[in-house]
């Protein structure tokens, strides 16, 4: 009895589509749907999910989900978008995952929620971490640190796949670096997901050396390079015949 090649081809990791694992998993009920694709609420964190083989018609269910003309971010699409599509922009990247690190809690952080959200938005339009929307809150844990009452400092969990946690939003105010903070969250942070059975990942820019020389130095190791890619649909769509 024959066996197909499908069935001989190994199950993908699932760091290697960390949004479409989290949203088939831990984040179901966060998904939206549409054909072939997945996606979190445009609110909560702006990463779309394309199958682990896309095809033309998956491209056309991008084009008509998010209309003419509409910027789409995605982390490490499979393939490339049509030639007819534009690429806005390319943002080389790095995943690094948890190898021996030295994990601990913190007593002067505190867990932050939906009342925090603006004083979150307001940090993170000072530091500028990456994508932190109003309800990107829900998607797991995050704490902060406060100096005076003001929120001063944060890191928190965003995609998380089976088994695995990413840390994310990770930012101080400029006016309180070169004290750790960051470094504290981070291992509060990873702490909290190792209680719970979980492996640690996160991702960082390419260009980010300061960032990923701290991560290697707390014991996150280079899983693999990873692009986070932005597109624009085509001006006008197209119409099966």
């Amino acid at each position: 009895m024959s066996t197909s090649v499908a069935a001989l081809r190994p199950a993908p990791h699932p760091l290697d589509s960390p949004a479409r694992a989290a949203l088939l998993g831990p984040h179901a009920h966060l998904a939206e749907r549409h054909g072939s694709l997945l996606r979190y609420p445009t609110d909560v964190t702006p990463f779309l999910a394309l199958p682990d083989a896309p095809d033309e018609d998956t491209w056309h269910e991008v084009a008509e989900l998010f209309g003419p003309g509409a910027i789409v971010l995605m982390a490490a699409p499979p393939d490339t978008p049509p030639p007819h599509w534009e690429v806005v922009r390319i943002t080389p990247g790095v995943q690094l995952v948890d190898e021996g690190v030295a994990v601990a809690f913190d007593e002067e952080a505190v867990a932050l929620g939906p009342a925090d959200v603006p004083q979150m938005l307001e940090l993170v339009a000072r530091a500028q971490p990456g994508p932190f929307l109003p309800r990107t809150v829900e998607l797991g844990s995050y704490l902060g640190i406060r100096r005076g009452g003001a929120l001063v400092a944060m890191a928190g969990e965003r995609m998380h796949p089976p088994g695995w946690t990413e840390i994310s939003a990770v930012c101080t105010d400029a006016d309180h670096r070169g004290q750790g903070l960051a470094t504290r969250l981070v291992l509060a942070v990873a702490a909290g997901i190792r209680e719970r059975g979980e492996t640690p990942f996160l991702h960082a820019a390419e260009n980010n050396t300061n960032a990923i020389r701290l991560y290697e130095s707390l014991g996150f190791r280079l899983r693999r390079r990873i692009d986070f890619v932005t597109v624009r649909t085509p001006g006008t769509l197209a119409t099966g015949g």
